[in-house]
């Protein structure tokens, strides 16, 4: 274990597991995470390492032995008929028999139904009447000869999550963890490694589960398939719901009006739909309709009786285009049903999280670190939801005045979220808060700007905040705006090749919006000039050769000095930007590139290996690479010096890139660097020699 989950385990003992032991012990069960963490919470909340294994081997057996797989209900039937009582492990539907004046079970693996359920049962879990519940229960058999008699009963029921938690101890444990520490509990808790993920896509992460502390919040998440959208929603918390978007009804989702059976919002936490976006799905128009109202109002209409809900509305769903290519030709919603592409539906979602700024997941993005056991934290998260922190954020800062009502709530429900999520214990530092605010505002302006394409009606809006203390005004940018500003501020009718309004343009000031753009159009030009470009998270569009290059046009020596140049991956950055170097030098030409960078103390050979195959490999291209390493161990600065009189700062080195894939040879993003994420990152050009 490393010290972050040696404190884990002091400071959550006994309420933390694990990660990877989910697979351990799943084999072929179809069953969601947090039923086997549930069981794992039981037997292997611990460190010690023989309680672990022996805890793996009791929940295998509880599982061989309890759980009920499809193909083998008929021998598990045989089991409970030949012993009169066995106990399973199976997802449990009840629903009212009103010819009887019964309640029956269904249990959906076991394929069995009609067992009659007491009403107290019905009365302490309510949710066994609409989606099913995973329980561990006991069953009977006795036979009868009754032509309508059901040899079926059960005699206990227990849905699997947890009874009760200790908040305040949860909260006061919380001050024990610095934010970042905070951070990597969670996403630890989620299954994912956070040392792969930077600090924008893990907030990413956390805004999935908003819709399990915040009531009423409306969220869309549309991005290419494989990137783990519906993940949470399916197998993170009892107390939500997953259902495919092709089989929503006005029924199932709000009320039968000739049973008066409520719906689904009125038994869950959070209703998710997957499979949202396609444009060739029927949709409903009266379900819309009635979606529209809930969704603004937290009400629906039964008759004439008005009912309300708190359930919280995630939509999931894949894209078909690119980015760019849905705000050159239309606008990022574009894959939507055409009933649900409707800018009055579409005002009422809180946040758009921009799905294709997550990675596909892949094997070694799962962690195998400690986090919560997941119905312990689903139990949190839903008692967070009797709290308000969303206006937390007053004391430091004040909101635009141009900001519509609709609008602040859009952001107040992300703020917060998050705020809930990160700062239970509600000491965030001014910094803290402020980053916060301003992932909020983005995810509703995403959502604003896009309507400025789809409705000329709406005006535009100046999402920007102040400070409290000194005015200073901060207008946010949604990460779409920076990387493709020729094709963002454009509304329907440009894009349709119309004139234009106003609405296509933006609000930002002359000197951000010269940073909407990563390439400069005076290098484009050969004009080269002193400036800074700053590069958000998750940004993609960048590379050696449009950022470097320009500056180092014609040069015959330059010294790069990095002292973190030891791993393969960073080795691989320092070989790209010869590689251009290479590139755009003339063949007749020699550079001379020196390194100056700190040994590796653990891997000084493999370090040193790696620099020798990159001069032995450039020396026929006419480049001469040598490296020399800095004995005091004190370089901090990481810049590079051209013989040209250009001297470039580089904040982070030539480290500027996520993880990626290395190893796909067919991944886009290993072949080019534009299509890579990015981490933050600043650079500096100063012109020395003037």
């Amino acid at each position: 274990m490393n010290n972050l989950d040696k404190k884990i385990n002091d400071l959550f003992a006994g309420t933390v597991v694990r990660k990877d032991l989910v697979k351990a012990v799943k084999g072929n069960a179809i069953v969601p995470s947090y039923v086997l963490e549930y069981l794992l919470g039981q037997y292997c909340a611990t460190s010690d390492e023989a309680s672990i294994n022996a805890g793996i081997e009791t929940v295998k057996d509880i599982l061989s032995k309890h759980y009920v797989h499809r193909n083998e209900a008929g021998l598990v039937r045989s089991i409970i008929k030949e012993k009169v009582r066995h106990k399973v492990i199976d997802k449990i539907s009840v629903s009212l028999n009103d010819k009887k004046d019964v309640y029956e079970a269904t249990f959906a693996n076991l394929g069995i139904d009609e067992v009659v359920v007491g009403s107290e049962i019905i009365k302490k879990h309510p949710k066994l009447l609409i989606g099913g519940v995973w329980c561990i229960c006991d069953l009977e058999y006795f036979f009868s000869e009754e032509e309508e008699g059901v040899p079926w009963g059960m005699t206990s029921i227990k849905p699997i999550q947890l009874s009760h938690f200790d908040y305040d101890s949860y909260v006061e444990t919380r001050r024990k963890f610095t934010t970042d520490e905070w951070i990597h509990l969670i996403i630890q808790s989620i299954g994912f490694n956070p040392e792969l993920f930077g600090k924008r896509s893990k907030l990413l992460q956390l805004v999935r589960l908003i819709p399990f502390c915040e009531r009423n919040y409306n969220v869309i998440e549309l991005g290419p398939k494989g990137t783990g959208k519906s993940h949470v929603y399916s197998e993170f918390s009892p107390h939500g719901i997953l259902i495919s978007g092709g089989e929503i009804t006005l029924a199932k989702l709000f009320v039968n009006n000739s049973t008066g059976k409520l719906g689904l919002v009125g038994y869950w936490d959070t209703v998710a739909f997957d499979e949202f976006a396609g444009k060739q799905k029927r949709v409903d128009k009266a379900l819309v309709d009635v979606m529209k109202n809930y969704m603004a109002n937290k009400t629906f209409s039964r008759g004439v009786e008005t009912l309300g809900a708190e359930a919280s509305m995630a939509f999931v769903g894949n894209t078909s285009k690119s980015v760019p290519h849905m705000l050159k030709n239309s606008d990022l919603f574009d894959d939507l049903p055409e009933k649900y592409h409707d800018s009055a539906f579409l005002d009422r979602l809180h946040c758009y999280i921009p799905g294709w700024e997550l990675d596909i997941i892949r094997a070694e993005m799962f962690s195998d670190g400690y986090g919560f056991v997941v119905d312990y934290f689903a139990e949190v998260l839903r008692h967070l939801r009797n709290h308000d922190y969303s206006l937390k954020y007053k004391n430091f800062f004040s909101l635009g005045t141009d900001i519509s009502t609709r609008d602040r709530d859009g952001i107040h429900k992300t703020f917060s979220g998050l705020m809930k999520i990160l700062f239970p214990h509600n000491e965030a530092t001014e910094d803290e808060v402020r980053e916060i605010l301003e992932f909020a505002i983005e995810g509703r302006k995403r959502v604003k700007d896009q309507l400025f394409r789809i409705d000329s009606t709406y005006a535009p809006v100046n999402f920007k905040f102040s400070s409290v203390k000194n005015n200073n005004e901060y207008f946010v940018q949604t990460l779409e705006e920076k990387e493709y500003p020729s094709f963002y501020f454009k509304n329907k009718a440009a894009s349709d090749g119309t004139e234009g309004t106003s609405q296509g343009k933006s609000n930002l000031p002359d000197n951000q919006l010269k940073n909407a753009s990563i390439v400069a159009t005076s290098a484009k030009a050969g004009v080269l000039i002193e400036k800074q470009v700053v590069v958000s998270e998750n940004q993609k569009g960048i590379s050696f050769e449009d950022l470097l290059i320009p500056y180092l046009e014609g040069v015959r020596k330059i010294t790069i000095t990095d002292p973190y140049v030891r791993l393969f991956y960073q080795t691989r950055n320092l070989m790209e930007l010869l590689e251009q170097l290479v590139k755009h030098k003339s063949e007749a030409d020699e550079v001379e590139v020196v390194l100056v960078t700190i040994k590796d103390e653990h891997s000084s050979e493999q370090q040193i290996n790696f620099f020798t195959q990159i001069r032995d490999n450039l020396a026929p291209a006419g480049l001469n690479f040598s490296w020399s390493f800095d004995m005091t161990e004190k370089i901090h600065a990481r810049h590079i010096v051209a013989d040209n009189g250009w001297k470039i700062l580089l904040d982070r080195g030539l480290d500027i890139f996520q993880q990626y894939d290395m190893n796909d040879a067919f991944a886009v993003s290993n072949r080019n660097q534009k299509f890579r994420a990015c981490k933050a990152f600043e650079v500096t050009y100063i012109k020395e020699n003037k």
